[in-house]
């Protein structure tokens, strides 16, 4: 089948590949001003974790003396080398676009930053007393003799490092100080002179103009902006014994010292400063990038929130209801009747909301289980969760601790869910509790019921309204009897079974979608249609990219949605000619799983929580969820085939690893796949309304002994 460097794109090559599509977006002017605000803070957001993880990743690697070789035949230190290159020229093009045409635009709707030298007498006085008041007594100048005394800076914090002239004219060594900018300060300062605009200068422009009162009586040389990032890519060590919950909270503080992977400094920093920053960071100029502009576009993200501005935003896309389900409608009802698929964000999270909270409160209702990986700040769900079972319920949640950059969220949630008396399992050893699923156990006429929903997203409303996902609910017995054995596999020392309609990794996932691609080349060598739909968050597995090409081999039509990383070589003669790769960015973040099989014509169609990569499939419990409603099924389908059809913000994957924009041909119309999502679901919602306006229903006195 060819060299491996032949087979597989570079997984961290491919990613930077994504983050490109998501500037393009920053770029494009066809979309409003603030949103590409919005989008050009993703990517530098997406970098912040790029280095703390990935490149984090690998100089361990390199530190540990593994210069090992990666799929693509990369190793280690190639791949390093290759990503400072691309990383460079991607921060040039961002701050390019950002100082170029931004400003500007920005300006010309009423939004401008103000720098010291456009201030006038007026501006300098309120910005001097705001000084005063607000932002000095806060900060805390640190004197800093030495590279060696460099003081222990936190990650992704922005610093201004002072450049103090010698203390003596005999003396040409230079001094300097730091001054930390505290995270609670608002990077945005606003200049309140005008009333149909808004005039901001930046927090570091404001320190930079009162450097006097920080150090009195002193000559400064120069005052230069910087931040760093520091590795995150820190594990804990499972196999050793202890608590999980101390163990996590010391990888917390390990973050904190970790080795810097990357230095951003203003690029009018001397060589003077710039070279004491790289001795006293330890980082080499392959790790440093000097700033045009602005340091941290990330925060950008609030300024492109902006109230008052929504002309530069995008039109409204409101969830929409679900005409199977009406509003305050009791959702056991309403799964008594029929199973339900939701398309978020088209459609709303809120039944899944309501779900969990009758649940809570239904005195008919014995058991809640549910896995919690990432949650909002103040969750609904979490909250249901504890009135359930201050009220006597059995309440169980798997809260994964291991969820990264949410430890420290998930430790608080499960010590508060602890004293509201859930009982709490941290997770499992060595394992990463990915899947998503709450189970309710209801007591009815006929007996016990249980009431199931799956998803391929986090139980996060906020999210939810952000994300492409699906969810599906069901009061079906043989997904309630699974979705019990599953929980308590992972909750006890029970051992794996198999099970009558899901399937679970690392058990056999991996298996069964070996098993599923393979069956769709057997049937095409037979002289059978073989065709293979999925829409992907990442595809890196090599096994699973080589059946893949096997089946392309045979003939079956492979059809590929993948958002981020696909390391994978699409439209290669002879080993993939008959596999299309797509990826979509857009408003909302394309986050779902599914996936489609024709199987001789009776298809089968799945949701999953995991993506096709070794730690999804090997390293984490996830979920494989069959849905067999053929409703349900042609719903998924036909989203399937609507982002393959979209020639609007869909992007093609070339052999090489590039990307090209898919355009519209002859008199084909511009499809966009998420505009076509949302009418569906808003021209579903308005005519469920208007039925239900169209039939009187009784209202009828409840029965004696009904629950008030």
């Amino acid at each position: 089948m060819g060299k491996g460097h032949d087979l597989f794109l570079n997984r961290e090559l491919s990613w930077l590949e994504f983050n490109r599509r998501v500037l393009e977006e920053a770029m494009d002017q066809s979309v409003p001003l603030l949103e590409r605000l919005k989008f050009l803070s993703i990517t530098s957001s997406n970098l912040d974790e790029f280095f703390m993880v990935r490149v984090g990743g690998l100089l361990q690697l390199l530190e540990e003396g593994k210069n090992l070789f990666d799929p693509a035949g990369m190793t280690t230190r190639q791949q390093l080398a290759e990503i400072s290159l691309r990383t460079h020229l991607l921060v040039a093009q961002q701050y390019a676009c950002f100082m170029g045409e931004f400003g500007t635009k920005l300006a010309a709707t009423g939004i401008r930053r103000l720098t010291p030298e456009q201030l006038s007498p007026e501006h300098a006085e309120y910005l001097e007393r705001l000084f005063e008041r607000e932002i000095y007594p806060i900060l805390s100048p640190r004197a800093v003799a030495t590279p060696v005394e460099f003081p222990l800076l936190t990650g992704l914090g922005l610093e201004i490092l002072v450049r103090l002239k010698p203390a003596s004219a005999a003396s040409r060594k230079p001094r300097f100080a730091l001054v930390t900018l505290p995270k609670r300060l608002s990077r945005f300062i606003t200049v309140p002179v005008r009333q149909d605009g808004y005039d901001y200068i930046l927090l570091e422009d404001v320190v930079t103009m009162f450097q006097e009162r920080l150090f009195p009586g002193e000559a400064i040389s120069e005052c230069v902006p910087f931040r760093i990032t520091r590795n995150a890519d820190l594990i804990v060590r499972e196999d050793l014994a202890g608590d999980l919950l101390v163990q996590l909270r010391g990888v917390l503080d390990a973050r904190k010292r970790s080795d810097c992977v990357r230095l951003e400094v203003s690029k009018r920093a001397s060589q003077t400063a710039l070279t004491f920053l790289r001795k006293a960071l330890n980082v080499d100029e392959a790790q440093t990038y000097l700033i045009p502009g602005p340091l941290d576009l990330t925060a950008y993200r609030d300024l492109a929130a902006l109230a008052g501005f929504e002309g530069l935003k995008y039109e409204p896309w409101p969830p929409q209801s679900s005409p199977q389900i009406a509003p305050n409608e009791s959702m056991f009802d309403v799964l008594g009747r029929r199973d339900i698929l939701l398309l978020h964000p088209y459609e709303s999270f809120e039944p899944v909301v309501r779900l969990v909270n009758q649940a809570a409160d239904d005195p008919d209702v014995l058991a809640i289980k549910q896995i919690l990986y990432r949650t909002s700040g103040n969750s609904p769900i979490v909250a249901a969760l504890a009135r359930a079972a201050s009220k006597g319920k059995h309440v169980t949640a798997v809260v994964e601790l291991k969820a990264r950059f949410d430890e420290a969220r998930n430790i608080d949630w499960a010590r508060a869910l602890e004293q509201s008396g859930v009982q709490v399992i941290y997770g499992l050893r060595g394992l990463k509790v990915h899947a998503k699923i709450c189970i309710i156990v209801r007591r009815e006429a006929t007996g016990l019921r249980r009431y199931v929903h799956f998803g391929t997203g986090n139980y996060n409303e906020v999210t939810a309204q952000l994300y492409s996902d699906v969810s599906y609910l069901t009061s079906n017995e043989d997904f309630g009897v699974d979705a019990t054995q599953f929980f308590n596999t992972i909750t006890a020392y029970s051992q794996p079974i198999r099970y009558r309609k899901i399937e679970v990794a690392p058990l056999g996932l991996r298996a069964q979608l070996l098993a599923l691609i393979d069956s769709e080349a057997q049937r095409c060598k037979q002289g059978q249609q073989g065709h293979i739909m999925a829409k992907l968050n990442s595809l890196v597995d090599t096994e699973i990219i080589q059946a893949l090409y096997r089946a392309s081999q045979q003939g079956v039509r492979i059809q590929l949605n993948v958002r981020g990383i696909c390391c994978l070589r699409p439209g290669v003669p002879r080993l993939s000619q008959n596999i299309e790769v797509v990826s979509i960015v857009d408003r909302f973040l394309e986050h779902s799983r599914v996936l489609f099989f024709h199987h001789g014509g009776e298809p089968l169609v799945f949701i999953s929580s995991a993506d096709w990569m070794p730690r999804n499939l090997d390293r984490r419990v996830e979920l494989l969820v069959p849905i067999e409603d053929n409703t349900l099924q042609e719903r998924l389908i036909e989203a399937l085939k609507v982002a393959f059809q979209d020639n609007v913000k869909a992007r093609r994957l070339l052999p090489d690893g590039r990307y090209e924009k898919l355009t519209r041909t002859g008199a084909a119309r511009d499809l966009r796949a998420q505009r076509w999502f949302y009418e569906q679901a808003r021209d579903a919602a308005k005519q469920a309304q208007k039925d239900r306006f169209q039939t009187f229903i009784p209202e009828r006195p409840a029965a004696p002994n009904a629950p008030r």
